[in-house]
């Protein structure tokens, strides 16, 4: 199923955003900008997860 691929995809790079802020928060000169942005981005892909699920149901 199509959806269900998708849907896949979207939570492994949901995942993969998570990885990717902790890592950079681990520095202690960690850059503010990147990590804002990379929440910014794993908010949207946790809605659009969201919207998609609920549509699926």
């Amino acid at each position: 199923m199509a959806l269900q691929g998708h849907i896949q995809e979207l939570s492994e790079k949901h995942q993969k955003l998570e990885e990717m802020i902790e890592a950079e928060m681990i520095h202690p000169d960690w850059d503010e900008i990147r990590v804002a942005a990379l929440k910014k981005e794993k908010l949207r892909i946790k809605d659009e997860l969201e919207r998609l699920r609920t549509s699926v149901h």
